[in-house]
């Protein structure tokens, strides 16, 4: 049976197996200055110490706001050496109510903040009078009430150490591998989220599991530019390049949103990763940035690049299928394409990388083709923040595009229909999972604990099917089926995704069926793209005259009629899963509106709950017609 490592054991098995190399690379003054594994640990044990000089106890809870970079990572290993519990919080919680809502339902004591996010927390505190300290990353020209800089924290440290070393080594040997390292909390989409507890051993046994799939070297370089807070980069960044002896770096937070968001490509081509963590949302905006450039080189350039894409996506196939007797000729031609043209393309992402690990099981098989033809492939992964958090992954070794990737072992899964029983190889049902990756439970939730972890087994609300005894297909949500008239479930993911991905007209779309008449879609418009279609079709109308909307409506109409009969797209779904209404809504479904969590997915219940009102009236014959005064006025 494996070793039950803390992760205070996991950093110092790996801190002496590596301890001079590079772990963490961070942008200051212009420069990339990189922290080795020594010094990582070193800085690890001044914040511990000086979090039990400032009277931290063990189990006790310390959140943590922050930006992704050097003092998150540190001050995470600070918490866990004092034998704290870290409570993360994600930088995109803006209102007042999630952060307080999670800082009083953790009983967070203390917390960690960078001078960034300060104002969140100062805006809250008089609310929050269990808070004893906020520790404040960065040095600043004067702290309020209750503030501490880390650099007086970590001087404390070095006074305990040097007075009371052993008292420290006594704390964090205390620990155990059930002890809770963290409370990670699920989106704020809701108005009660719930707190993931996850302990030492899940995390030490997620990097064990990930590492059956995945290899890197120590020469391997991340760019982390997912927030630390999500549990993706928290684990399959931070803890399992920890355990290759290679490094990982942040991306400069930058003043406001937009700026962190400019920092990226920057700081791809300076630290030339050679592996990086993306999501849909991520690898789509890549792909956009890398065809306008492409586009700017001129026509003969563009259609260049598209037949070599074309040419090296037919080679490839699925991957581990690629070439064969029939496209044996395609190989010289892509040696060739990839020196004129990839080899550029690659040289945007920094000329090093060698593949992305992407997280979100529904990543659409062309947008892995694409990148797998570029040269740099997207092995697809899944997992929830419940398992810690991966669950299978594609990689070089084993790995086929369209899939979900190969189950991590040691893990027990089985897939299950609605009445719980096992089904076999290639049939679809609930992905339910069982090893040293579940957590604990929810924080003060025993009932939602109780019906999500049966027996040791976690259910995951998600869909899919074993297509052999290791690799994983996910479909889509389990709990979120449609539900006809006659009671015929359905999932509505794939409909949903190939409406955003083949019309340029709809960038966002919900469908609903709860054992209605007929299903229906809350659509958010592409307003540039439809007003363009005006003026291209009917110069004439002026783009906010009803007439001009009505031509909108009715190329709206003819996207959605391209997969009946007749169309372009028909046969790719059942017809009678179709939707017959369309509403057009008045803006697009964001994180500010809680319509979409901070992995960028939209939140069905939370779309259906503020539009209830125009759904009942697309189930009204007026309603049903997609000219109708409601999308009319959304227009």
């Amino acid at each position: 049976m494996a070793e039950r490592l803390t992760i205070i054991e996991f950093v110092e098995k790996y801190v002496d197996r590596f301890a001079q190399n590079t772990f963490l690379w961070e942008k200051r003054e212009g420069k990339w200055i990189p922290t080795t594994f020594e010094q990582t640990r070193s800085e690890a044990y001044r914040i511990g110490a000086g979090l039990m000089a400032l009277g931290v106890q063990k189990g006790e809870k310390v959140a943590l706001l922050s930006e992704g970079r050097n003092m998150w990572v540190l001050g995470e290993l600070g918490i866990l050496y004092a034998g704290a519990v870290n409570v993360p919080l994600s930088v995109k919680l803006e209102e007042s109510s999630d952060l307080l809502f999670r800082l009083r339902h953790s009983d967070s004591k203390y917390i960690m903040v960078s001078g960034t996010q300060l104002p969140k927390i100062r805006k809250i505190l008089g609310d929050l009078p269990a808070i004893e300290k906020v520790i404040v990353f960065d040095d600043l020209p004067e702290y309020q009430e209750k503030e501490i800089p880390m650099s007086e924290i970590i001087e404390m440290g070095d006074r305990f150490l040097a007075e009371n070393r052993p008292l420290f080594i006594q704390r964090y040997q205390s620990v155990g591998p059930d002890d809770y390292a963290n409370i990670s909390y699920t989106s704020g989409t809701t108005a009660d989220p719930k707190g993931i507890l996850l302990t030492h051993r899940n995390y030490t046994a997620n990097v064990e599991q990930a590492q059956s799939v995945i290899g890197v070297t120590p020469e391997d370089r991340m760019l982390i530019i997912l927030p630390l807070d999500h549990c993706f980069a928290h684990v399959a960044g931070f803890y399992t390049m920890m355990s290759y002896g290679a490094s990982i770096g942040t991306v400069p937070p930058g003043r406001t949103p937009m700026e962190a968001l400019r920092n990226i490509p920057m700081s791809i081509k300076e630290l030339q990763p050679t592996v990086m963590l993306s999501v849909p949302a991520l690898a789509k905006n890549f792909k956009k940035n890398i065809e306008s450039g492409i586009k700017a080189k001129g026509p003969k350039v563009e259609k260049l690049y598209r037949f070599a894409l074309d040419n090296a996506i037919r080679y490839n196939r699925e991957g581990y299928n690629k070439g064969g007797l029939l496209n044996l000729w395609r190989k010289p031609l892509m040696s060739l394409f990839d020196r004129l043209i990839f080899r550029n393309v690659r040289e945007g992402l920094g000329g090093k990388m060698k593949f992305f690990v992407g997280g979100g099981a529904l990543l659409d098989i062309d947008l892995q083709r694409y990148y797998y033809a570029i040269g740099i492939p997207m092995y697809q992964g899944y997992g929830l923040s419940e398992a810690t958090p991966i669950i299978s992954a594609n990689a070089p070794a084993k790995h086929i595009l369209g899939s979900s990737g190969k189950v991590v072992s040691p893990m027990e899964i089985k897939i299950l229909d609605s009445d719980g029983r096992e089904l076999p190889y290639g049939e679809k049902g609930e992905i339910v999972i069982r090893g040293e990756n579940v957590m604990a439970g929810y924080w003060k939730n025993p009932k939602a604990t109780a019906e999500t972890v049966v027996d040791g087994w976690l259910h995951t609300g998600d869909m899919g099917y074993m297509k052999d005894s290791e690799m994983l297909y996910v479909v889509g949500r389990f709990k979120s089926l449609l539900i006809s008239a006659d009671g015929e479930k359905y999932s509505p993911e794939g409909i949903e995704e190939s409406l955003v991905e083949n019309s340029k007209y709809i960038d966002q779309v919900v469908l609903h069926n709860s054992q209605d008449p007929y299903t229906i879609a809350l659509l958010v418009p592409n307003k540039d793209a439809l007003k363009a279609y005006v003026k291209e079709t009917a110069p004439q109308l002026d783009p906010a005259s009803d007439d001009a909307k009505r031509l909108m409506l009715g190329r709206l109409q003819e996207e959605m009629d391209s997969y009946r009969k007749g169309g372009k797209n028909y046969g790719a779904f059942p017809e009678r899963w179709l939707p017959a209404a369309v509403c057009v809504l008045p803006e697009p479904f964001t994180e500010q509106n809680h319509m979409v969590n901070s992995t960028m997915k939209i939140v069905r219940g939370k779309v259906e709950e503020a539009y209830k009102d125009r759904m009942a009236f697309a189930y009204t014959p007026e309603g049903k017609d997609i000219v109708n005064p409601q999308n009319l006025s959304s227009l």
